[in-house]
């Protein structure tokens, strides 16, 4: 029995055998960049105050911030700025900033420690495994979602970060009367999240069914978004409620 075991021909079934594994679909491409020396050393200094490691279960979100005020999730903060401007302009919400790129994390941390602010976290790690395993249901105020990637090219739809699943999460995480904020510069996908939120049971467009949100003055204008008006491109704004 040992030989035939041992077989090559017998091996190879056995691996076809074994159930595959599929990975999940996501969101981004981690392209690290360069660190400055300023944002290697925000980790050094900074990580200990700001940064949140990844839990084994839920993340204790009072204990976190040593007070109980709303919390707001950000993902994909890019390099923090307008996530620091909220913050400072709004410290009785708390905001827990997501984001996978070093230098972006490196660069909000030094601004955090400028500003002496304490109603921030950070987390470097895919915002979906966050949302699944990580918060606790009807934790949240709201989640901002500014300008994730679009991925333009139709065959890449399906990596956008806006579908089924994604909602789905939300209405575990959101407490009702809470709001997720979404903006793009992409018309198609604009158009795609208006369509999946609109289906989408326990969500309520805020200015009414099928209509885009003008930009809220909380909502900084970033220097992306500065340049992409100047050269005549349009940006849509969404806010939909949790019922």
């Amino acid at each position: 029995m040992a030989a035939i075991c041992g077989h090559p021909a017998f091996q190879i079934k056995a691996m076809t055998e074994q159930p595959l594994k599929h990975r999940p679909i996501r969101s981004f491409v981690l392209r690290e960049g360069r660190m400055t020396e300023g944002q290697q050393r925000a980790f050094e200094e900074h990580w200990s105050r700001f940064g949140i490691d990844l839990p084994d279960g839920h993340l204790d979100l009072p204990a976190l911030f040593d007070n109980d005020h709303p919390v707001i999730v950000e993902i994909g903060f890019g390099n923090g700025e307008s996530l620091f401007q909220m913050a400072q302009n709004r410290p009785e919400y708390n905001y827990l900033g997501i984001e996978v790129h070093r230098p972006g994390v490196g660069h909000l941390m030094l601004r955090l420690a400028e500003g002496n602010l304490s109603n921030v976290r950070v987390m470097r790690h895919d915002a979906m495994e966050i949302l699944r395993h990580h918060l606790a249901d009807h934790s949240l105020a709201g989640l901002q979602l500014f300008f994730p990637d679009p991925w333009h090219k139709k065959r890449h739809n399906k990596r956008r970060i806006v579908r089924p699943e994604f909602i789905d999460l939300l209405r575990q995480t959101l407490q009702p009367g809470g709001f997720l904020h979404m903006a793009t510069d992409w018309e198609h996908y604009a158009e795609q999240m208006m369509k999946e939120l609109s289906a989408a049971e326990g969500f309520k467009n805020s200015v009414g069914d099928n209509n885009f949100t003008p930009r809220p003055d909380e909502r900084p204008l970033t220097k992306f978004e500065q340049r992409g008006e100047r050269l005549g491109h349009g940006v849509w704004d969404l806010i939909f409620i949790r019922q």
